[in-house]
């Protein structure tokens, strides 16, 4: 006869997909929400460089209160194994290096910020080496920890997630490695009118993001 699990256990399932729930959704909506808050808020309808860029924006505060609720989560995230953990808390330690060491203000959008910094390259540095760590680790978890199974033969339902998985993670990596080849060859500037840069970090987070949900068991639940 299968056992039953107790209550303490079932709230830490529970728990736990929570927060898997808690950081897809706000891994997805962090993109979104900075659009729609500067153009509804301060009416500013231009689209700044990065997402980064919305530090100095009305939306800063929620760019990085997000960031922040992304890394407490993360740490408090436990996971399987000791691999799940320290994963998560790197990831966590990145999201924290990169609210703590804003980037240098990007030139698009100036006239509608709301906060002026004077530019430091190696605050700089710290910000994209952090937001390239951040974006790293999580593809890392997304491709390799999330398909992890504890059983001999995985259900239908967990070779379809482990596909999803995978996906995710491998659309963060090219993400990552666009926007580094497109800043060294100095097609960004050249392609400044499109932002390559917001569009390739909001397409990153979403696939986070997604994969966060997947494992929150919200879609493709085994039955």
């Amino acid at each position: 006869m299968k056992k039953q699990p107790n209550n303490d256990e079932q709230d830490m399932v529970i728990s736990y997909l929570t927060i898997r729930k808690a950081v897809g959704v706000l891994g997805i909506a962090l993109p979104v929400v900075l659009l729609l808050g500067t153009y509804l808020i301060s009416h500013c309808a231009c689209i700044r460089g990065a997402i980064s860029d919305y530090y100095y924006s009305i939306m800063g505060s929620y760019f990085t209160g997000t960031l922040c609720a992304v890394a407490l989560f993360l740490f408090s995230y436990k996971g399987y194994d000791s691999a799940d953990q320290i994963s998560t808390n790197i990831a966590g330690v990145f999201a924290l290096g990169v609210v703590f060491f804003p980037s240098n203000m990007g030139k698009n959008c100036t006239e509608c910020n709301l906060l002026f910094l004077p530019d430091n390259c190696l605050r700089n540095v710290v910000h994209y080496g952090s937001a390239a760590g951040f974006f790293f680790t999580l593809a890392y978890v997304s491709i390799v920890l999330f398909t992890k199974t504890n059983k001999d033969k995985p259900t239908p339902q967990k070779c379809n997630r482990n596909i999803i998985y995978k996906i995710c993670g491998y659309v963060i990596v090219v993400s990552m490695v666009l926007i580094g080849i497109f800043k060294i060859t100095g097609i960004e500037k050249e392609l400044n009118a499109y932002r390559p840069t917001f569009w390739l970090e909001s397409l990153a987070l979403w696939a986070f993001g997604f994969s966060w949900l997947i494992k929150g068991k919200t879609i493709l639940q085994d039955e």
